[in-house]
């Protein structure tokens, strides 16, 4: 695992999940994060509250549910209510399993509100995902937890101590570990249930399965890449996300990608770039025919200024084959 594998996977994440944020929300939901990881949870809720008041007192549902476990482990009780109750009122929010076994939410237990908040989501699930299986979603939701977490501490780490350092060193080696464990269980739910929809495990726990493939070994990729492209077909999973296992897989094997998903760094000088690509000047009919924006676009963030030209000199100043 490097770090392009971890921004490739988390610009996947954003296509697929966020909405229209404004830097202020994006930068206080990061210094939340922070201050939870450090178990400072009123500082986290408060960072919550003002993502939220940033985006017109908006949020992701997600976020909202965040905000909430750090309110209530501040002892903060109306406050978690008050994000629980949002969320559950939309009508989207349907992780009832995994609000009953919360532990963070322990304090809200005995609370009357607290049976008339489950109720609520008990019908929202029954209402938009029926066929939803709990465990599988809560294995699921913790899985991705796992897969995030730490990769979410990589810049500050690197930045601090140097993408080189003994430190850096061993917080890969930790990512390494908890990846392990997580391809343990999602081999598990695909060997025995095929690739889940959002039907079965909701959006994130889909998008789950496609995050701890994306960051296994190759035979591990080249295992499952069937069983994910028969998933697309049947709208189990994002052809977006397709685009990007095969891309890996492909370069993985000494072939070139299609969609240009995967970028190189140069060891020297740091620059990034876009590693081999079939056909390049096509490139965005087949990243459009997938649900991707086109590809200038999506090299922006990582400060590369596409052309074919500029492709070809990066290629060979970085000693990969050129597409000829």
């Amino acid at each position: 695992m490097n770090r392009l594998n971890f921004l490739t996977g988390l610009l996947l994440l954003l296509t697929l999940n966020t909405f229209g944020q404004t830097n202020p929300y994006s930068e206080n939901v990061k210094q939340a994060e922070q201050y939870y990881q450090n178990k400072e949870y009123l500082k986290a809720a408060e960072s919550y509250s003002k993502a939220f008041a940033s985006n017109k007192n908006l949020g992701r549902i997600d976020h909202r549910y965040s905000a909430a476990r750090c309110w209530a482990m501040a002892n903060k009780p109306d406050s978690a209510y008050y994000n629980l109750e949002r969320i559950a009122k939309s009508g989207y929010y349907i992780n009832y399993y995994v609000t009953t076994q919360d532990t963070a939410l322990k304090i809200l237990h005995a609370d009357k509100r607290w049976k008339k908040l489950l109720k609520l989501i008990k019908a929202n699930k029954e209402k938009t995902a029926p066929s939803l299986n709990e465990v599988l979603t809560a294995t699921l939701d913790t899985v991705y937890y796992r897969d995030q977490a730490y990769r979410k501490q990589i810049d500050e780490i690197a930045q601090k101590y140097g993408w080189e350092s003994k430190e850096m060193k061993a917080h890969w080696q930790l990512i390494t570990h908890n990846d392990s464990i997580n391809l343990i269980k999602v081999k598990a739910i695909l060997d025995k249930y095929g690739w889940l929809g959002k039907d079965r495990v909701g959006t994130e726990g889909n998008n789950t399965l496609f995050l701890v493939i994306q960051h296994s070994n190759q035979a591990t990729q080249e295992k499952y890449l069937p069983m994910m492209r028969d998933a697309v077909k049947n709208g189990r999973a994002h052809a977006s996300s397709l685009a990007l296992l095969e891309d890996r897989v492909a370069l993985r094997q000494g072939k070139k990608q299609i969609y240009g998903s995967q970028i190189g760094q140069n060891p020297k000088t740091r620059a990034y770039y876009v590693r081999p690509l079939e056909d390049p000047a096509n490139v965005d009919k087949r990243r459009a025919e997938v649900n991707l924006p086109p590809l200038k676009e999506y090299v922006k963030h990582w400060g590369i200024n596409w052309s074919i030209q500029q492709y070809l000199q990066d290629l060979a100043e970085n000693g990969e084959r050129s597409v000829e």
